[in-house]
């Protein structure tokens, strides 16, 4: 038999469900020169000596920090530099929005020493041949934030040392606000995740509508900008996905019920998880050789628990957002992990229609969005399958805590005190079942008590709405919440607590 989902199980507690692309890092290559052997063609085509080759690079690095001076000129912000590690550039940029507001424009300019790959000249003896071969240096990098019209807040990432490899980053969230601003319909956000959306199934469509055409043309403008040196390779940019991930949201009315729900499908999660069923969300087939990557680890966050389960380069995780949304989201770090039926070109220069690695292509977004939203489905069937025991969390809570009204403040039940626990046990009574209690038949169970002091205990009752009142009577029935609760209480007492004390006094 197969579980209801989440989604049709707390149908009337949600606002709706989104699925959307969040991060999205992708990474900039000249083509022709993103290579040893091919920088090296590209100088001796240009009659460049390869010993020459930092003599070739310095004046590209002064037109890319000329151009960033011009630009903060400009747009009249400041190039700050962040030269300790464990300083967030986020944070930085965050207190720049706070002042300046979100409309369009260049909103900072931040500078940073940091790890590039390069190239090193190199003479081989044995073969008396002269080229480039790769290493790793560092060099200053510039990252441009951008509050993009169409993407929102992005950045640009550019290092001043040749072959310029470029990282660019946005949100499917942020760029998804922008869209539905535009079609007039009203959304709150909190961080990069929607708390209210007026059309949920309109937002749904304009997410899905992700075009990487336009965004292949947001990329080359900004290369274009913030990296002039486009004119002396002769060469545009090659886009290419670095890190990718698609959420699947549940936006609940109330935080209420997304705590309790959260905090039970949690701990179910990560005790429940093996290695095979990583895999089936993912929708690999498990073999020895890849069990081995395979885990599940329970991190904690600023924001709440996060339960993340990888395979090798991508994960899916499970965690709670702002308090309101639970997310499902799955991250590739490359996405060659996964395999779709496409076009392949033969060697022998023939084309075939077969299942092949997803292609690093920006273009592969399309085909991305359905394998991502498997997985995130795949993962939700899973966590509906589990025990949802977030409804008597909430009930026990509600019980045990005060209740406010505005004429009075009701005290929660303990349901250890012999007081309440013969109260309660007074209400078990299988003539109550039938025909209802009266003030006056509690009396009778409970004698030593003032009929004031019965009275206050059914007005109780009733706040707590573990009775209900027949209308036009002074007559009570238990509701199915007393009748469970009452159970609980007297089974817990009269079967655990009591049998396992009198062991241990023996």
């Amino acid at each position: 038999m197969t579980a209801i989902l989440l989604t049709d199980r707390y149908d009337e507690r949600l606002q709706g469900v989104l699925n959307c692309y969040d991060r999205i890092v992708i990474t900039g290559t000249l083509p022709g020169v993103c290579f040893a052997q091919g920088m090296t063609a590209f100088l001796n085509s240009e009659h460049i000596r390869i010993f020459d080759y930092p003599r070739f690079a310095e004046p590209l690095r002064e037109r890319i920090r000329s151009q960033a001076q011009v630009l903060a000129d400009q747009y009249g912000v400041r190039i700050e530099s962040v030269a300790k590690a464990h300083v967030r550039k986020e944070d930085l940029v965050a207190n720049v929005l706070a002042e300046r507001g979100d409309q369009p424009g260049l909103v900072h300019i931040l500078s940073a020493m940091e790890t590039c790959p390069s190239y090193a000249p190199w003479h081989h003896k044995q073969t008396h041949q002269t080229f480039l071969r790769p290493t790793q240096g560092k060099c200053l990098h510039y990252y441009f934030y951008f509050m993009d019209a169409e993407v929102g807040l992005c950045y640009l990432r550019v290092p001043t040392w040749c072959p310029f490899k470029l990282q660019f980053y946005c949100n499917g969230h942020s760029w998804l606000a922008r869209r539905l601003a535009a079609a007039g319909i009203e959304a709150v956000m909190a961080d990069n995740c929607f708390i209210r959306i007026d059309d949920f199934a309109h937002a749904q469509g304009l997410a899905d509508t992700l075009k990487p055409d336009e965004l292949h043309r947001i990329l080359d403008r900004y290369a274009a900008l913030c990296c002039p040196v486009l004119d002396v390779f002769a060469q545009r940019y090659h886009w290419s996905l670095m890190q990718v991930e698609y959420s699947t949201d549940l936006v609940f009315r109330s935080p209420t019920i997304l705590e309790s729900l959260y905090a039970s499908l949690a701990r179910e999660a990560v005790l429940a998880v093996k290695a095979d069923q990583v895999s089936t969300f993912l929708g690999k087939k498990l073999t020895p050789q890849v069990a081995q990557e395979i885990g599940s680890r329970l991190a904690t966050r600023i924001e709440g628990t996060c339960i993340k389960h990888r395979m090798g380069s991508v994960s899916i995780k499970l965690y709670d957002k702002a308090g309101r949304v639970l997310r499902l989201e799955t991250t590739a770090n490359d996405v060659t992990f996964f395999q779709h039926h496409r076009k392949v070109e033969q060697r022998d220069g023939t084309t075939v229609r077969k299942l092949a690695p997803v292609k690093k292509s920006i273009y592969s977004l399309i085909d991305l969005r359905d394998i991502f939203l498997g997985c995130n489905r795949r993962y939700l069937e899973f966590l509906s399958a589990l025990d949802d025991h977030s409804s008597g969390r909430r009930d026990l809570q509600r019980l045990t805590e005060p209740k406010l009204t505005p004429q009075q403040t009701f005290k929660g039940f303990n349901f250890f005190d012999p007081t309440e626990q013969a109260l309660l046990c007074a209400l078990q009574r299988p003539e109550f079942n039938v025909h209802g209690l009266r003030r006056a038949d509690l009396q009778m169970s409970l004698p030593g008590k003032s009929p004031a002091f019965l009275s206050r205990q059914l007005r109780r009752l009733r706040e707590f709405r573990l009775i209900k009142r027949v209308t036009g009577t002074y007559r009570y029935y238990l509701t199915r919440l007393g009748r469970s609760t009452i159970a609980m209480c007297c089974n817990l007492t009269e079967f655990m607590i009591i049998p396992t004390l009198a062991q241990t006094s023996v």
